[in-house]
């Protein structure tokens, strides 16, 4: 059975549009990701059933706007773009793509982390410029203390290499047990109190919920060691990006490397823009092209199944039918969503 598909970006990776294609599915594109007007006025026109949600915001009034829409389907893990308290009043479901992308982030992060520590950016601008000072600082990663918020696929992987590299790693994460961390050579305590004094390098890997108040904020900030670097490939609203600037500015933070940020893109005027110590990048590190095929291929097939699985549609028997695999498989990539009360109030 076709259906109509809205991809939140001006593309989807060829291997998931072939399906939506085999599929003969309609599939439409918002071609500017900072044209928010763009992506109301087609959730207002067009009869969607399913959109790929790639970084732009999706709030409750666009969800409202559009009574055809059934599922919301994550191209990637993080879905603090997406109002889910109007998804589960409008029951939307919502789903992601958990590991799709793990391998390219983990890399990502490592990368900011070497460049953050040896002031590669810094180096290469100096380059370009006509200069050659051959400044002995930076930081040797051998023996220093790693922090983790966070210890899923991308936290695991992270903590592999930086332990091959001979750091010590510590992390914080509620789900997960002692045992856990201690099987993969890593130290488990309890909050961030505990975990930012140690860390000479910090590094991000946990959601962010919806309008909540930044996870680092000034105080956490002057929690980490001076000269620590921080890294964020996670989310950008989990950073007081101005406590941030100014623990940069003032020498408490020796690098930063970001490639998320509170507002995307970033601000033409954003401070961050004028630090040297800072390495910015477009919220990139989980877009390579492996990651990409995997995400868009995953994000299809979830909105698909989901689609197919709705009674009346299976009743007409105008789509494959779905397997009692394929349901698993999608179960485990739902997204759980707020309760709705009998008065139609939501709570986490």
């Amino acid at each position: 059975m076709p259906y109509t598909v809205l991809v939140t970006a001006p593309s989807l990776a060829t291997p998931g549009l072939e399906i939506l294609r085999q599929r003969q599915c309609e599939v439409l594109f918002v071609s500017d990701i900072a044209d928010k007007a763009s992506l109301a006025h087609q959730l207002k026109q067009a009869p969607i059933d399913a959109i790929i949600s790639r970084t732009m915001t999706i709030d409750a009034e666009m969800m409202k706007s559009c009574p055809t829409l059934k599922v919301i389907s994550k191209h990637g893990v993080g879905v603090s773009n997406i109002d889910l308290h109007a998804a589960a009043q409008q029951n939307i479901a919502v789903f992601a793509t958990p590991g799709a992308n793990s391998q390219a982030v983990a890399e990502f992060t490592l990368g900011l982390m070497f460049a953050g520590a040896r002031h590669l950016a810094r180096f290469d601008r100096r380059v370009r410029a006509g200069l050659w000072q051959r400044d002995g600082d930076g930081m040797e990663l051998h023996g220093k203390t790693l922090g983790l918020v966070g210890f899923g696929q991308i936290g695991q992987r992270v903590a592999q290499v930086a332990l091959a590299l001979g750091m010590k790693v510590v992390v914080v994460d509620p789900w997960v047990s002692p045992g856990v961390a201690s099987a993969q050579g890593v130290t488990l305590v309890d909050g961030l109190q505990a975990l930012l004094p140690q860390c000479n390098v910090l590094s991000l890997h946990c959601p962010a919920q919806r309008g909540a108040p930044p996870l680092i904020n000034a105080q956490a900030l002057a929690l980490l060691p001076s000269g620590a670097i921080i890294i964020n490939t996670a989310r950008g609203e989990l950073i007081d990006e101005q406590a941030l600037v100014d623990a940069l500015t003032n020498g408490h933070l020796a690098a930063a490397g970001l490639d998320t940020f509170a507002s995307e893109p970033l601000d033409a005027d954003s401070p961050l823009r004028q630090l040297d110590n800072v390495l910015l990048t477009p919220h990139v590190a989980g877009s390579t092209p492996e990651a990409l095929a995997k995400m868009a291929c995953g994000a299809v097939n979830n909105a698909l199944t989901w689609l197919d699985s709705q009674p009346l549609t299976e009743a007409s028997g105008r789509c494959p039918p779905v397997t009692a695999e394929q349901r698993a498989r999608l179960e485990q990539c739902r997204v759980p969503l707020p309760t709705i009360s009998t008065t139609g109030e939501t709570s986490a």
